[in-house]
């Protein structure tokens, strides 16, 4: 019997906690393909970063004969390249970063890409397994 990975739900919440004044999180939720982005706390423009690495997830997973793991590294390389870009042309973005976690669930596998400390975590059965370090 063939067991087939599928999205029951999809649910996001962002939360400043007890120490800042503005939340630097982003997020992308179209299945199957996810993401979420949290700017570097105490550098420049992490808000900016994030929402630019989510920006390149918006564009889709893209096309071509490579395999998932690729493609979903690719967009890191991309948003990367962009938050450079634009880091190297504003001085008061100079040194935004931030982290980036992407998972593509197909129909019999998940692909994940990670960069950072954002963690992704599966729930299942009412447990969390934890899926990156």
């Amino acid at each position: 019997m063939r067991s087939v990975l599928r999205v029951a739900e999809a649910f996001h919440v962002s939360d400043t906690g007890r120490h800042r004044k503005t939340n630097e999180d982003r997020w992308f939720v179209r299945a199957p393909l996810f993401g979420v982005a949290d700017g570097m706390g105490g550098a420049p423009a992490g808000e900016v970063a994030s929402q630019i690495a989510i920006d390149v997830l918006e564009q889709g997973l893209p096309d071509g004969p490579h395999p998932v793991e690729e493609r979903l590294a690719a967009l890191v390389v991309e948003a990367n390249a962009r938050i450079h870009d634009s880091s190297s042309v504003d001085a008061a973005r100079a040194g935004m970063g931030t982290t980036m976690t992407t998972a593509w669930l197909g129909e019999e596998e998940l692909s994940i890409a990670h960069v950072g400390d954002s963690r992704l975590y599966c729930l299942r059965d009412g447990h969390l397994e934890r899926l990156t370090r």
